[in-house]
């Protein structure tokens, strides 16, 4: 590859020569499958992933065991793969790295999830909503929780934001 080649490569990828597969894979991942790259609001652009992931895992009637294993581990494979993204993004926690906006409407739609109640179109534009509103405001904790390190700072913020959605939504008449 010539250096002119790299120049115009996506600027938010630092040195695309010297990454590995993990780290493709990882950016992959996080950036949910590319709508992190959005131009605008990328973090909007990949909530938008959460809901529809949520109501499609509903359709498979998995029992609660499963379905917390699911939510374990997507949460919790969510923390490699934050860190190994923004790493190979060159920032901590770019805007790009979408993986914790999704993992986060695990937790906005947990109860629905646990009860085995289906989302209706009501709960999931206000769920969104809600979560949007406490990711960017970066309320306590939610602010504070950002500072941990790595991967773990990247996902925790959004899971705070996520529950706290939840809260509000299992008092709304929805």
């Amino acid at each position: 590859m010539n250096e002119s080649a790299d120049q115009n490569a996506t600027p938010a990828i630092a040195t695309s020569r010297q990454r590995t597969l993990l780290d493709h894979l990882a950016v992959s991942l996080g950036t949910g499958m590319g709508i992190g790259f959005a131009p605008k609001a990328p973090g909007t652009f990949g909530s938008l992933l959460g809901p529809p992931l949520v109501i499609a895992t509903q359709q498979f009637h998995l029992s609660l065991p499963v379905l917390s294993v699911v939510i374990v581990v997507f949460c919790v494979l969510g923390i490699p793969i934050c860190s190994r993204a923004s790493t190979a993004l060159g920032k901590h926690d770019p805007g790009q790295v979408v993986y914790d906006e999704i993992a986060a409407f695990w937790l906005v739609f947990l109860p629905q999830l646990v009860t085995g109640t289906p989302i209706t179109w009501q709960q999931a534009i206000a769920g969104f909503v809600l979560f949007r509103v406490f990711d960017i405001s970066k309320l306590w904790p939610v602010s504070q929780l950002e500072r941990l390190p790595g991967g773990l700072g990247i996902m925790a913020d959004d899971l705070a934001a996520g529950l706290m959605a939840t809260a509000v939504l299992l008092i709304l008449p929805l």
